[in-house]
């Protein structure tokens, strides 16, 4: 067992009683169906919401499954126990809906989307010499 001197100690509270007056915290969580939206009530009173399809875990579940979902650790983390799946608020609220590699997947993809607007560009860039060096 590890042992830790008073001054570890006394940071370790101060770190906590910071965290607990700065963080984002949830109050209360719902999905809503009609919405199709987790929706995540602040202990500052502000309220946050986002499309379950955006999470990596939540994004095949069902209402039900989706539902069956609580505020934990002090309101710093969301639990789904149906789904055995856990996302910290100040992550989902930072756009974090999923592990390192999934969201540098998901990143490549939205890149490589094709529109007429990118489209457009790419020939406006070429016009100029193509894309510019990097020289950093």
């Amino acid at each position: 067992m590890a042992h830790w001197s008073d001054t570890q100690i006394e940071a370790a509270k101060a770190e906590g009683e910071l965290a607990m007056r700065t963080e984002p915290r949830a109050a209360a969580v719902r999905y809503d169906p009609n919405a199709e939206r987790v929706i995540v009530d602040l202990t500052n009173g502000a309220t946050f919401a986002f499309p379950p399809r955006l999470a990596e875990f939540l994004s095949e579940a069902d209402a039900e499954a989706l539902a069956d979902v609580e505020v934990a650790g002090a309101g710093f983390g969301l639990h789904w126990r149906s789904l055995d799946v856990d996302y910290t608020v100040a992550g989902l609220m930072h756009g974090m809906f999923g592990t390192k590699t999934s969201m540098r997947e998901a990143a490549r993809k939205a890149g490589s989307t094709s529109s007429a607007a990118k489209a457009a560009a790419a020939r406006e860039n070429g016009k100029k010499g193509g894309r510019p060096r990097n020289m950093g």
